[in-house]
């Protein structure tokens, strides 16, 4: 393998080796505590612009397969392990990782001290970095690093986003039967506005009873409103996605109107943050963000603790109780996890209700949707 170097903006150098993609690349550095689910990981379009750093000491063992795939791509800019498995032992295998970083042009970086590196981002927080197999130049790393834009700058959701709508068919994956199961008869229909959607969000919709029409970032309010009112739609689903929130000022003058015009929605991750901004209540950065499949959330309807999987660096302030009801909140920092809006018929959640690495505790959230929105 050969050697790659990664520099990050506090003036740390390592060096590792490459199993990926081959070049340079620069985004933002984060660390991810799941202990399976790479492919769902890697394949996730709200990791766009980062560098994923996997706490899990061993990647690759399970290889990866057309269904596990989250979207159409690969789209963070690369992932850091300790230890790479090039020869994956699973009946489902159908490639080794390396192939899918390559062919989507991830780069793959191994034989890195990724505790050392996760202990560096608990205490100075999520940080921009550039990797390369082709300098290990500090100097010139260094310059490339600072030219390149901040992440923060970047609109991630033009690119992720599908360029045309189309209807989602398959229901949640049987892991007994391996396969999609077909999903029930709809009892609603909903738009569901892709800003980076996960494929298995769509596969939980659809199992709840609603038949999803998947349509791009770009679709215009008044359609939405209009096909509302005219009962061709029951809702609006707004999906995850990457990048910082403050900076989609079309999305959130979209959602503002959808508000204004009382449509029914909820909002998971991305969707969650824009909402609150919609409503007036700026997001705010975490200092090093949620990302894992072991985050305790707790339910303050039912009093339940929910184990469940996370991936955001923002959140919505503390001041949204003025016109929130909190629904959920994450027992690591108290943080909030979930709302229902007081005067709008809109729902929505931090967390990642759809996640496959770990328990499925809080999939009941499709079906309080549905619920909402059944007419």
């Amino acid at each position: 393998m050969k050697p790659v170097w990664l520099y990050l903006e506090n003036g740390l150098l390592l060096e590792g080796k490459s199993f990926g993609a081959e070049g340079t690349a620069v985004g933002e550095i984060v660390f991810n505590t799941s202990m399976t689910g790479y492919q769902e990981i890697v394949t996730d379009p709200s990791y766009a612009g980062q560098f994923v750093t996997f706490t899990m000491p061993e990647i690759g063992n399970v290889g990866c397969n057309a269904e596990d795939m989250e979207s159409k791509a690969a789209w963070c800019k690369g992932i850091i392990v300790r230890q790479y498995q090039s020869e994956p032992s699973n009946f489902r295998s159908e490639e080794p990782l390396h192939e899918l970083l390559k062919r989507f042009g991830v780069l793959g970086i191994c034989e890195v001290d990724t505790r050392f590196l996760t202990k560096v981002l608990r205490e100075e927080g999520s940080m921009m970095m550039i990797a390369s197999t082709q300098t290990g130049d500090a100097k010139e790393l260094a310059r490339m690093l600072s030219d390149a834009p901040h992440i923060s700058e970047v609109n991630y959701i033009e690119a992720v986003s599908t360029k045309e709508s189309y209807i989602h068919t398959s229901g949640a994956y049987d892991a007994v039967e391996y396969r999609y199961n077909e999903p029930p008869r709809p009892q609603a229909k909903i738009a569901a506005i892709d800003f980076g959607v996960k494929r298995n969000i769509l596969n939980e919709l659809t199992q709840a009873g609603i038949e999803v029409e998947v349509v791009p970032n770009s679709v215009d309010a008044e359609v939405l409103i209009t096909r509302y009112r005219n009962g061709e739609i029951d809702g609006v689903f707004l999906s995850n996605g990457p990048g910082d929130p403050l900076i989609l000022k079309e999305e959130q003058a979209k959602i503002r109107r959808l508000i204004e015009a009382k449509v029914p929605m909820f909002g998971i991750c991305l969707g969650h943050q824009l909402l609150s901004i919609a409503h007036g209540y700026d997001t705010y950065k975490l200092k090093f963000g949620h990302h894992g499949g072991n985050h305790p959330v707790k339910n303050l309807s039912s009093g339940s603790v929910e184990i469940t999987a996370q991936n955001h660096n923002y959140n919505v302030p503390e001041a949204i109780r003025e016109i929130a009801e909190v629904t959920h909140i994450n027992l690591f920092d108290n943080t909030i996890e979930g709302l229902k809006y007081n005067d709008s018929p809109v729902i929505s959640v931090q967390h990642h209700p759809e996640a496959s690495p770990g328990p499925h505790e809080s999939r009941y959230v499709f079906t309080e949707f549905l619920r909402m929105i059944a007419r």
